[in-house]
Order: structure tokens, then C-alpha cells, then sequence
């Protein structure tokens, strides 16, 4: 991909994420003000076992089905069918997760010591469904370098959620359970209408005619299975932080909920903000990566990996500083409902946490690019590694030093992951051999989102001697 093009991608994703996040942050206002802390608290709460579900059904999968069509349309070997087929395993695992989130929502109120949650996860549970399907258009549109609809679908959520979420929280504002169940019903309906839209804009695209041979539901779910692992375990770390702050900081107050609500509804996602805002990055950069790598040019792919990392890390590092800073300007904008001393923790949470911005932005880019490059397995062992240091150290600090200690916790785990990525990143690799004479009787084999090779397609336009050595990582 040329540097023109890739700017576009960036530009094209950037804006609609900004345009989005903008919404977003504009409806936390008013529905913080309406909800109170104890609503946010219960809003809070919901979304870690929403994401989890979403874990088993759809993370990852853009990153990872991007990489499946980049590198086949490198090839020359794109596959329409197969986009159909993954749209129906997708939903038939986020069936799964929606029943999941149902069987689970009880069980998971009574350890979040709320019962008022069960509504909230049933309104959330139909929403794994679209989700998942997103993801699989999206992954298509973006491994064809249009990030359009992308964009558009991201934007189209925002919309649908924050008009519903706030109609509903003003309207019932004196039952802050019911406002929250309702204004995550509202998640529900915009996802559906995202799905709807970028549905009708896949229909309308031009497919090359199918492969003879085309993917089995076995071979996709194989292909993206790596990059769901490793995109899944930050999700499931928050899951457990849902319970375990709270459960730590009830032995010292009375107000557990509120206070988590204060960290993950407020300092964490400010701090997630950067790099919500550098996913075009990440996104543009999978396709450029996935060709160069498909094309046997390792080299070229980890340049073009550690090009789309600089920007991420210039723009987070400003964001950062912005937010030391100006926290007490932005808690005051942001949440001017909050009292005099939830708003100086909070102030004290972001300015803690501000330093995080830029990690976690640089996780996410080289996440993606490790992706691209056939190497998820490595991000996968990366961001373990981190989650684990993550938890014992809140087990050592939050009794110390209350919700302050899970800010640090979080700290530590963005460092420690961000580094190991850029390690597995640059880190060359030994190439296996291969047999000529093998690949050029039985087929040149595809590329799954792994980086190794999927049953022989005997795909058109592939050379039966090039395969993609930085997929050769064993894990």
C-alpha cells in the first residue's frame, strides 16, 4: 500500500472514531448527571460480562478477517463465499453468547453484589448477535482497504445509543435501575441498525467469482481463532476487575460500586480514548502488513508495522500530557454532577493513569500489526503475561491504597505488554524451508489469519513456492 493510500485509510478511520467518540463523550455528560454515580456504577458493571461475551464471539475478528482478505487479494485469490459463510458462524457463536449472558446474568449480580445488574444483562444479552456479524463485515471492508463503512457503522452506533440512552435515562430519572436497563437496551438497538446498514452496503459490492474450493466454517474459525485469544484476554482481565476491585475495596467502603464506576467509567476511559482514536492506524496498518508479509516481504512488513507505530505513540504522548494537565478542567466539563470529592479522585485517577494513554495505544497498533504479521500468538502471550502481574499487584495495593492501587496495576500491565509487543515485533525470525516440489504438485496452500497455512485451495494467481515465513511462529 502506498503512503497516500495509507493516509487515507488513517484519515478515513480517525475521523469517524473522532466523530464518534465525540458523541460519546457529549452523551456522558448529561447521562452522568441523570444517572448519578450509583447509576454509572451499575452502567459500569454490565459491560465487562457484555465483553466477555463478545470475547467468544467476535474479538478480534476485524484484525484477523482483514488479514484473511488483504493476503488473498495480494494473491489474487479472493474468496465472496467465504465472506458468507463466516457472517453465519459469526452469528451462530454470538447465538451462543447471548444465551450465555442470559444464563449467567443472575449468577454474576449476586458476585457483583447487585441484583438491580439482571436487567441490565438481559437488555445487553441480543446484542452479542449483530455484534458479531459486524465484526465480519467490518474485517472485509478494511482487508479491502475501505474503510468507509467502517467509519460510517461506528458513527450510525453512537447516534442510535445516545439518542435512546439519554431519552430514557431523562425519562425515567428517578429509577436509576431502570434508566441504566433501558439505556443498555438502547446498545442493543444501535447495534442492530449498524449491522443492518453495513449488511446493505456488502450487498451492493462487485465479488470476483467465487473459488472452486472455497473456505470451510472449520478453516475460518481456525484462521481467526489466534487473534481472538489474544484480543480477548484484555476483556476478560476487566470481567475479573468487575469483581475483584469491587470485592477488595468493600471491606474499606461502603461504596464499592461508586468507586469502580469512578475508575472504569471515568479514568479508564478517558484513558482508553487515545487509543480508541488510533485504531485507523491499527487498522490501515493490517492490510499494508498482511500484503507485504503474504508477498514474502518480511522485511517490508515490519516496517510498515513499526510506520504505523509512530504516529500512534506522537499522537497518544500528546493526548497523555493533555490529560495530566488539564484533568481538572476535563472532570469539570465532563462531570460536573459529581461531588466536590468524587471529582478530585477522579482527578487524581486520570492524572495517575495519563502516562497509560500512550502504552495503550502502542498495544493496540503493534497488537494489530503482530496480527498481520501471522503472529498473534505472540501478542496472545504478551498480554497474559500482563493481565496476571496486573491482578496480583491489585490483590497487594488496593488494601493499601484503595481504587489508587488498581490505577497502578493498570499502569504496570500497559508498560509490560506495549514492550513485549514492540519485542515480538522487530524480532526476526527463523524461516522454515519448504518443499518446492511438494507445493507444486499438491497446490499453493492459503494463508489463514495465524500466519500458517490452510488446506490447499489450489488457489489462482498464488505462487506454490511462497509461503508467509513470519506466519511460521508455533506459538
Amino acid at each position: 500500500m502506498k503512503h497516500g493510500a495509507f493516509w487515507r485509510s488513517v484519515a478515513t478511520m480517525t475521523a469517524g472514531s473522532l466523530a464518534a467518540k465525540a458523541i460519546g463523550a457529549l452523551y456522558r455528560i448529561p447521562l452522568t448527571g441523570l444517572l448519578g454515580s450509583y447509576g454509572m456504577g451499575l452502567y459500569q458493571l454490565a459491560y465487562p460480562l457484555f465483553c466477555l461475551t463478545l470475547t467468544f464471539s467476535s474479538a478480534g475478528v476485524p484484525a484477523a478477517f482483514a488479514r484473511i482478505v488483504a493476503a488473498d487479494t495480494a494473491r489474487g485469490e479472493e474468496d465472496g463465499r467465504a465472506v458468507k459463510r463466516a457472517m453465519l458462524l459469526f452469528a451462530g457463536l454470538g447465538a451462543l453468547g447471548t444465551l450465555f449472558l442470559c444464563l449467567f446474568a443472575h449468577g454474576m449480580a449476586r458476585l457483583q453484589g447487585d441484583g438491580a445488574l439482571v436487567r441490565c444483562y438481559l437488555a445487553l444479552a441480543p446484542a452479542v448477535v449483530p455484534v458479531a456479524v459486524i465484526s465480519v463485515l467490518r474485517g472485509y471492508f478494511q482487508g479491502k482497504n475501505n474503510m468507509l463503512p467502517t467509519a460510517i457503522s461506528e458513527l450510525v452506533e453512537q447516534a442510535v445509543k445516545a439518542g435512546m440512552g439519554l431519552f430514557f435515562a431523562y425519562r425515567y430519572r428517578t429509577s436509576p435501575a431502570l434508566a441504566v436497563a433501558l439505556c443498555l437496551a438502547g446498545v442493543t438497538c444501535s447495534e442492530a441498525v449498524a449491522l443492518g446498514f453495513l449488511y446493505l452496503r456488502f450487498r451492493r459490492e462487485k465479488h470476483a467469482p467465487p473459488q472452486q474450493t472455497t473456505r470451510r466454517y472449520r478453516e475460518i474459525f481456525r484462521s481467526v481463532l489466534p487473534v481472538m485469544v489474544s484480543c480477548a484476554l484484555l476483556p476478560l482481565s476487566e470481567t475479573l476487575d468487575s469483581v475483584l476491585i469491587v470485592r477488595l475495596l468493600a471491606p474499606h467502603s461502603d461504596r464499592a460500586v461508586a468507586l469502580y464506576g469512578l475508575f472504569a467509567g471515568g479514568a479508564s476511559a478517558l484513558i482508553s480514548l487515545p487509543a480508541s482514536l488510533s485504531y485507523g492506524l491499527a487498522a490501515a496498518a493490517v492490510p499494508a502488513v498482511a500484503a507485504a508479509t503474504a508477498r514474502g516481504e518480511h522485511e517490508e512488513g515490519r516496517r510498515r508495522a513499526l510506520y504505523a507505530l509512530l504516529p500512534a505513540l506522537l499522537f497518544s504522548a500528546a493526548c497523555a500530557i493533555g490529560l495530566f494537565f488539564f484533568a481538572g478542567t476535563i472532570v469539570k466539563l465532563l462531570y460536573p454532577a459529581l461531588s466536590r470529592g468524587d471529582g478530585a479522585l477522579l482527578l487524581r485517577l486520570i492524572r495517575t493513569m495519563s502516562l497509560s494513554a500512550v502504552f495503550l495505544a502502542g498495544t493496540g497498533t503493534l497488537a494489530s500489526c503482530l496480527a498481520g504479521m501471522g503472529r498473534a500468538k505472540k501478542a496472545a502471550r504478551a498480554m497474559f503475561f500482563a493481565v496476571v502481574l496486573k491482578h496480583l499487584l491489585e490483590v497487594l495495593l488496593i488494601g493499601r491504597m484503595g481504587i489508587l492501587g488498581a490505577a497502578i496495576a493498570a499502569n504496570v500491565c500497559y508498560l509490560v505488554a506495549f514492550f513485549l509487543d514492540l519485542f515480538y515485533t522487530v524480532r526476526k525470525e527463523k524461516e522454515k524451508a519448504h518443499d518446492h516440489g511438494r507445493k507444486s504438485r499438491d497446490g499453493a496452500g492459503r494463508l489463514d489469519a495465524s500466519g500458517e497455512e490452510g488446506p490447499s485451495g489450489g488457489g489462482r494467481g498464488a505462487p506454490s513456492h511462497r509461503r508467509n515465513s513470519l506466519g511460521t511462529d508455533a506459538g
